[in-house]
């Protein structure tokens, strides 16, 4: 069977109520179905009529359930009517072998919102029925294709908004009218080995900061990226290890020729043994975040993308930065506190589950090399719907 492109599209009401990483949790986890993509979106009116007429004129979908889908889309999706400011969508893209049908039957039906907790509405949504039968609540929390043909309308729709709509969503309603500060996360490779639902945990445990995922993407760090944003660390590296290097050799030679070695032996080893030993951790730290070992990549290639993937989620809201470096921990996670995320999920300094800014100028740099708002949800869309 090929391989399918399919996506979920996370209401904003479930961003309001920081059920993201619950629900990312449950489609990231499914076998066979591998997370490539996320944009956040901040639709305009013209893109939610866009789409409710998508919905209402959907054939695939049953007459009585259009309606209900359309409608609310209208009634959810669109900017403030005073203001303005737009609400946040996600959209988040999965591939593999029957991926639509994959995610819809995780996502599940309408009905599954009322009793059941084996479907991401039936754990996350609500449809609530009145005496005449008439739906009187709706909230689905998820909207997904039922087949590949509504996967490519809705797909070709959003990505004629994908720039002006999508990318870092400025001015986002949920968020505070004043002092604003913005912090970027990496969801680090780690985490990505195979399906499971350790990246939504992740994003769980950083809900409790209250702060707002204004920014996502899938992202595969370059080389030239990976050396650009860690490159300060290579000069730090090289001189916190080289101690380090140098004792570790000394007391294998006393060890093999049986007599301690003289200070200038020290010296060298200091001046040549150290420095080595330190960009051997540091190509090992480029190795990690990109797949790749950085002496073995010709020029020519640095700017291609990665072999592995993370997440980048950028966060808003008042005093940003230290909210969610409390919540991630300290860099060695034997350190860290319970409940951290790098206590819950990190193995070592390096292997350490996720990386964030340490102030707001580091935050607009790290911003610079990722380039978060950047779409990259074109080249699965075209590669799949063109």
């Amino acid at each position: 069977m090929a391989k399918e492109l399919g996506f979920v599209m996370i209401t904003p009401h479930s961003l309001r109520k920081s059920r993201t990483g619950g629900i990312m949790g449950r489609f990231s986890r499914i076998e066979g179905l591998e997370f490539v993509a996320a944009r956040m979106f901040g639709p305009s009116q013209e893109l939610v009529n866009g789409y409710a007429d998508l919905l209402r004129n959907n054939s695939d979908i049953s007459p009585e359930k259009r309606t209900i889908l359309a409608d609310y889309v209208l009634r959810a999706f669109g900017p403030e009517t005073d203001t303005g400011r737009p609400h946040r969508v996600m959209m988040l893209f999965f591939e593999g072998e029957d991926a639509i049908k994959k995610i819809y039957d995780a996502a599940g039906s309408f009905d599954d919102t009322q009793e059941s907790s084996d479907t991401v509405r039936g754990t996350y949504g609500d449809c609530i029925h009145g005496p005449d039968g008439n739906v009187v609540y709706f909230e689905p929390s998820v909207l997904v294709a039922p087949s590949a043909r509504s996967a490519k309308k809705t797909l070709s729709l959003w990505m004629e908004y994908a720039e002006t709509d999508g990318g870092i969503v400025k001015n986002a309603l949920s968020l505070p009218d004043a002092d604003v500060q913005k912090t970027l996360v990496i969801i680090k490779p780690d985490n990505f080995r195979f399906p499971s639902s350790r990246p939504g945990n992740i994003i769980d445990l950083f809900s409790r900061s209250g702060l707002r995922i204004i920014g996502a993407q899938v992202h595969r760090i370059s080389m030239a990226e990976a050396k650009e944003f860690y490159g300060p660390v290579q000069a730090v590296l090289r001189e916190k290890l080289a101690g380090r290097a140098t004792d570790t050799a000394c007391a294998a030679l006393k060890e093999t020729f049986g007599f301690p070695m003289p200070d200038e032996v020290k010296a060298a080893l200091n001046q040549t043994l150290g420095p080595y030993y330190g960009d051997q951790q540091f190509f090992e730290i480029m190795q990690f975040m990109t797949g790749l070992w950085l002496p073995d990549v010709p020029e020519s290639e640095l700017d291609a993308e990665g072999k592995v993937r993370c997440l980048v989620l950028i966060y808003a809201g008042t005093d940003a930065v230290n909210k969610i470096r409390n919540i991630l921990g300290p860099t060695d996670p034997s350190k860290a506190h319970p409940g951290s995320v790098r206590k819950e999920y990190g193995s070592d300094i390096m292997v350490n589950a996720a990386h964030a800014s340490d102030s707001p100028e580091s935050c607009i740099r790290e911003m610079n090399i990722i380039k978060p708002e950047r779409n990259a949800l074109k080249k699965w869309v075209d590669q799949y719907y063109a």
